[in-house]
C-alpha cells in the first residue's frame, strides 16, 4: 500500500507522552500521524486509508464499538489496540471486535512501528500463539452456530470439519485421540443425520453448510517473536 495516502491516528487522550509517540511513529513509518480524542469516532477523514491505534488503556469499551462501527462501514479503515495487558486482554477485546493489529504495553516501541509498517501495507499483525486462540475462537463458534440446525453433536461437528477439509478416517483419529472404530461410529450417524450416503456427498454438504475460519498465515519475527504480516 502506498503510505502517501494513509494516515496513522492514535486514539487516545492528548497529553506531552502521546506526542512524543506521535513524533517519533511519524519519523520511521513516513506517513501522515496525529491523534484523535476517544469519542471523536463521527469525525470524517480525508485520507483514502486510515490506520487506527486504539489505546486500550483511555478508550472506554463502548467507544471501542463505535470506532469499530465507523472501520465496518468503511473498508479503507482498519483498527488496531495498542496498550494491551496481556493475551487474555487482547482475546477478550477480539472476541468483541474484528481487529487487524494487536500491540501489548511491554512492546518496545521499535517493534511497534514495524507493525504499524505491516498494518499500513494492509497486512495483519498479531502473535502466532493470539491467531490459534482466534482460530480456535472461529471454529468453536461456527460449531455453536450450526449444531442446532443440524443436529449434529461437538464431537459429530468436528468430524465432519476434518471430514470436509479431506482427512482420513486415521487422521481424524489420531487428531481428535479416539479410536478409528470410534470415528466410523460418528460418521454413520453423522450420514443418517444429513441424509447422505457416502464421504463425497458428506464433504459437499458441509463445504455448502459450514462457515470457514479465515486463513490468517503467520510469519516470523526475529527474536522469536512471532507475528501475523500477510493476508
Amino acid at each position: 500500500m502506498d503510505s502517501e495516502h494513509t494516515m496513522v491516528i492514535l486514539i487516545t487522550d492528548a497529553n506531552p507522552q502521546s506526542q512524543l509517540f506521535v513524533d517519533y511513529i511519524n519519523n520511521e513509518v513516513e506517513c501522515s500521524v496525529s491523534t484523535l480524542p476517544p469519542d471523536a469516532h463521527n469525525q470524517e477523514l480525508s485520507h483514502e486509508r486510515v490506520v487506527l491505534l486504539v489505546d486500550a488503556d483511555h478508550v472506554h469499551e463502548s467507544d471501542m464499538h463505535e470506532w469499530h462501527l465507523a472501520c465496518m462501514e468503511s473498508p479503507t479503515k482498519i483498527m488496531s489496540v495498542f496498550n494491551l495487558k496481556d493475551e487474555e486482554h487482547a482475546m477478550d477485546i477480539m472476541r468483541m471486535l474484528h481487529i487487524h493489529g494487536v500491540f501489548y504495553r511491554n512492546d518496545p516501541i521499535t517493534l511497534i512501528c514495524k507493525g504499524i509498517g505491516a498494518l499500513i501495507a494492509g497486512d495483519f499483525w498479531m502473535s502466532r500463539s493470539l491467531m490459534t486462540r482466534l482460530i480456535d475462537f472461529y471454529r468453536h463458534q461456527q460449531l455453536s452456530i450450526f449444531r442446532p440446525a443440524c443436529g449434529l453433536t461437538q464431537r459429530e461437528m468436528e468430524i465432519i470439519s476434518l471430514l470436509a477439509s479431506g482427512d482420513s478416517n486415521l487422521e481424524i483419529a489420531e487428531k481428535l485421540f479416539v479410536s478409528e472404530h470410534t470415528v466410523k461410529s460418528h460418521i454413520y450417524n453423522i450420514f443418517r443425520k444429513i441424509k447422505v450416503h457416502n464421504r463425497i456427498q458428506a464433504m459437499n454438504w458441509a463445504k455448502k453448510n459450514l462457515m470457514t475460519t479465515p486463513r490468517l498465515p503467520i510469519s516470523s519475527n526475529k527474536g522469536g517473536d512471532s507475528r501475523r504480516n500477510h493476508h
